[in-house]
């Protein structure tokens, strides 16, 4: 292992091992080391000679705005939310790529490259689990990754999903491969499958300079139509249970939900009972979740930990300790053993069931240290157990009266609360897991997404981890077939990528009691125009009809499995926005897939967003149901400014009467001293010509 402080020695190292042919793999997400994937980048940009292709996804940019008034706007928070981050060369050069370099990505951040024709050309479409293979197949010879180090000790940290198994994946096949980490002291230092030592590594790069800002992004608003999918979803995950669930407005709603149902039991209660399609759904809440308090707790196993399982922490939710150890498990799911209680019955359940033997010998003897079985401080020497200055026979039916009253530990030690493969969030999270202590920390296991996304290989385990599991995922549109479209669209361009969701989706088939929750908002502007997400047919699918399980929008939840097309078509209508349910279930009787005489029941015509707006309203009086329920790192008149302007969007974007009608007002639009401090964000304050003057009032009309 070698050891250097300038990233550009490193590029000389990895040049002078490999040659001129470098197929360089990196982690998705924050974990790419950005100094020195731009050193290796430029050095490839100046050479022809060298041939550079770059396998990743999730790469993350600071935002660009698309106008110069989201320019002007995003300027205003820019260096406060990112700091220091270096943005990718690659990316910022994407559109005129040299001939000899070439990036290849198996998920996009969603929408961003629909319409970057390299990025659309250069798509890997793969399970998350079957990246390794596919990387390996691509004969892959330098894998490179940030992480943090304590001594001698380096944390892959935000990133086990991958690495470890491509690099000694690679080395079995024969593949000369270098693996690179660079040293950020921002990263928290993760434990579980992040753990590894310096030798593990080929290069270890520490540059002073170039320990940057963890890429953190702003939490975004949620809007009432996505509080509503959050209540029902969180109505359908069970205590003593498993959860996984994602990102953005719709996860967050849901973690909303769960702390809402945990700390006012009796009001969420209340909500979901005032919902207008609440009784249509409450036979579904009744078989297969629960609204009560989580007494148990939840456990989390997910590909990417966000922020919100920091929240279902610290308000006591995700609590359930799972053991990797498939008789210990298997023994606390059977009510056999109570982690926080340790007797003397446990020995005799280990012995029982063969994991120790009835004379405990050394490998016995740490395995019970191991799991807190037997306490800290004792010592097992020439067969015998030392407590302080008293020597213990180890022979247990002998015994036991001894071992019990001077060995026994109070409560199993090593379990985990979290099993995850990477984490991103905003930068209070990376704090937060920095600070937490080592103990704590240790309990949010960073694992191989081979573990986390999938049975094969550990499905003992993972079915006693995984009681109860509900694995909770978005969708952009649902056929009435109930496939789910997730990641493209039919004219074959990626909006982000499948991910781990198939993944996911398949696994709750294979769990007797697992489901697939499916969340996604009923309609979507487009154009100017609202349209529905709820569909007859469409030409991509990311989830096969064969799969569907449980489907939830603002209107309720729809349960689908082992429902025959007829009966899906009902249920998909039953929270479907009524604006398109009529033509939705005339095409459906056209094709033939339901009934003629057929009619929606009266009860689901009054599915339009003034009902469950109506139904939120008191609450929100009361201050629940916030835009940011979680906090932000936007100000108060950052936010006051994003709203106008994405109202101002809105406006602009619905036609050219709409828009004619807009730019007439703007002689009569006053701007008062009230708004400088808002307009001074953009640099409105003062203005200089008439474009800036237009700029100012039509922001100004739209606060």
């Amino acid at each position: 292992m070698k050891k250097m402080n300038k990233v550009e020695n490193a590029v000389d190292f990895i040049l002078d091992q490999l040659g001129n042919e470098i197929t360089l793999a990196c982690p998705l997400g924050a974990g790419k080391p950005n100094h020195l994937l731009n050193a290796i980048y430029q050095r490839a940009k100046s050479n022809s000679n060298i041939s550079l292709t770059i396998c990743t996804a999730l790469t993350l940019q600071r935002p660009v705005g698309k106008s110069e008034l989201e320019t002007r706007f995003i300027k205003s928070f820019d260096e406060r939310i990112f700091g220091d981050y270096p943005d990718l060369d690659y990316e910022l050069e994407r559109k005129s790529l040299p001939t000899n370099i070439k990036i290849l990505e198996f998920y996009y951040p969603p929408g961003k490259m629909v319409k970057k024709l390299d990025a659309q050309r250069n798509y890997l479409s793969s399970n998350y689990t079957h990246v390794c293979r596919d990387l390996v197949d691509r004969g892959v010879n330098l894998v490179v990754q940030m992480v943090a180090q304590e001594k001698d000790e380096i944390s892959l940290s935000c990133n086990a999903d991958l690495t470890v198994d491509l690099v000694q994946s690679l080395k079995s096949t024969g593949q000369n491969v270098l693996l690179v980490g660079q040293v950020n002291s921002n990263l928290p230092f993760m434990y579980g499958d992040a753990l590894l030592s310096e030798n593990d590594f080929d290069i270890l790069v520490d540059q002073s300079d170039h320990h940057y800002k963890v890429f953190g992004p702003p939490k975004p608003s949620i809007p009432d139509d996505d509080y509503m999918i959050g209540l029902y979803a969180s109505s359908l995950v069970k205590d003593d249970g498993e959860l996984q669930v994602g990102i953005g407005s719709l996860g967050d709603a849901v973690i909303y939900g769960l702390i809402l149902r945990q700390n006012q039991n009796l009001i969420y209660n209340e909500i979901l009972q005032s919902l207008p399609q609440y009784k249509e759904s409450e036979l579904i809440i009744t078989n297969l979740g629960e609204t009560g308090e989580f007494l148990e707790g939840l456990f989390g196993a997910t590909e990417m930990m966000v922020d919100g399982f920091m929240e279902l922490y610290k308000h006591k939710i995700l609590k359930k300790k799972v053991y990797d150890h498939i008789v210990l498990q298997r023994l606390i799911n059977e009510d056999l053993l109570e982690p926080d209680n340790i007797t003397s019955s446990i020995i005799d359940q280990l012995i029982e069931r063969g994991v120790i033997k009835p004379i405990i010998d050394e490998k016995d003897f740490k395995f019970l240290t191991n799991w807190g079985i037997l306490r800290e401080g004792l010592v097992f020497e020439n067969n015998r157990i030392f407590s302080d200055d008293k020597e213990i026979n180890t022979n247990w039916s002998e015994n036991k009266d001894e071992i019990t009253k001077l060995c026994l530990g109070k409560k199993l030690k090593n379990g985990n609360l979290m099993h995850a493969g990477f984490f991103l969030g905003p930068t209070n999270f990376y704090q937060w897991l920095k600070e937490l202590p080592v103990e704590e920390r240790k309990l949010f296991a960073m694992k191989s997404v081979l573990k986390v996304n999938q049975l094969y290989g550990h499905e003992v385990i993972d079915r006693l981890h995984r009681k109860n599991a509900r694995f909770i995922n978005t969708c952009m549109m649902t056929t009435l077939s109930g496939a789910h479209v997730s990641d493209g669209l039919e004219s074959g361009q990626v909006i982000s990528g499948v991910g781990g969701q198939f993944n996911f989706v398949a696994m709750a088939q294979e769990l007797p009691d697992g489901h697939s929750v499916i969340t996604m908002r009923s309609t979507r502007v487009s154009k100017g125009k609202c349209v529905s997400n709820l569909v007859y047919n469409y030409g991509h699918i990311t989830v096969p009809r064969h799969m569907r399980d449980i489907l939830v929008t603002e209107y309720g939840i729809a349960y689908l499995r082992g429902k025959t097309d007829e009966e899906i078509i009902i249920e998909l209508l039953k929270v479907c926005d009524s604006r398109f349910q009529s033509q939705l279930l005339n095409t459906a009787k056209k094709n033939g897939k339901i009934r003629k005489d057929y009619e929606l029941p009266n009860s689901f015509k009054n599915n339009f967003p003034e009902s469950y707006k109506k139904a939120l309203k008191k609450y929100k009086e009361n201050d629940m149901f916030p835009k940011f329920p979680f906090g932000t790192d936007l100000t108060e008149d950052e936010i006051r400014l994003g709203g106008a302007l994405k109202r101002l969007k809105k406006s602009m974007n619905q036609g050219l009467i709409s828009k004619a009608k807009l730019l007439l007002k703007i002689p009569f639009i006053r701007v008062t001293k009230e708004n400088f401090k808002i307009l001074r964000l953009m640099d409105l304050d003062e203005t200089s010509g008439l474009r800036e003057k237009i700029y100012q009032k039509l922001i100004v009309a739209h606060l």
